[in-house]
């Protein structure tokens, strides 16, 4: 049987997380910079305790007013001082709440810049490293996110994505693209059974191109974010295909 780690973004203040929390395997959980603070963390790891779902931080640029979605271009040393604080906080919440985290994954912006540039994916898994070398870093399959986690030895999870379409080289389609979002259940489950069982994703040019699926990312913000976790995960399950975090 196949396994595959399902994620979804949350403690982001959607209103959300409860509806979904039943159908993850994983949740990556805002750490107050672009969205969320630390009341909103605290219930989120409760919720994964209640629904054994592991917990993951989910550090951002510090920008609420655009949800993290903006480019900002800081020092490879604020980089670094950024992840470690959000992640810090995380494993602080966790840690009183009996919990553990197990994962890291950048948000929106800072994701998206660390995919495409070596330095800022280097200092991300420094960062992460550097405070616990048995944290799990999530990044965009095939991007420098995976590459440098490795070179460090620090654990990775190829992440791909079901609510949002790629372009050739690998990247997802900037959202500001109208073609950036799927909003449609059945071409998001096609899209992800294509990705698990072929490696491979069409890009918006209709190219087939190769991908590592060890973990499908759900957006906990997206208008119909509950059905759509419930879809994949029903969808995922007649496949026989089980839902597993990464450990």
């Amino acid at each position: 049987m196949k396994l595959i780690d399902l994620n979804c973004d949350l403690g982001e203040g959607c209103g959300n997380d409860s509806l979904i929390m039943p159908y993850i395997s994983s949740a990556s959980i805002a750490c107050g910079y672009h969205a969320g603070d630390e009341k909103l963390m605290n219930q989120t790891v409760e919720l994964c305790l209640k629904h054994s779902v592991a917990i993951g931080a989910h550090p951002s640029f510090p920008d609420r007013e655009n949800f993290g979605r903006t480019d900002m271009h800081l020092t490879l040393n604020e980089i670094y001082d950024l992840i470690t604080n959000q992640v810090r906080l995380m494993i602080k919440i966790a840690t009183e709440a009996g919990a553990k985290v197990q994962h890291v994954k950048p948000h929106g912006a800072l994701y998206n810049m660390a995919a495409k540039s070596i330095k800022i994916s280097s200092v991300i898994a420094l960062a992460i490293k550097d405070i616990n070398e048995k944290l799990i870093l999530f990044g965009l399959s095939g991007s420098h996110l995976i590459n440098e986690a490795q070179k460090l030895g620090l654990k990775s999870c190829s992440e791909v994505f079901a609510d949002r379409t790629y372009r050739e080289d690998g990247r997802l389609t900037a959202r500001s693209d109208p073609k950036a979002l799927i909003a449609d259940p059945e071409k998001a489950i096609a899209q992800v059974l294509q990705m698990i069982n072929k490696g491979t994703v069409t890009a918006t040019t209709g190219k087939e191109i190769p991908v590592t699926a060890n973990t499908v990312c759900l957006h906990g913000d997206g208008e119909h974010a509950v059905e759509l976790a419930k879809k994949i995960h029903t969808a995922l399950k007649e496949n026989n295909i089980a839902i597993k975090a990464i450990f």
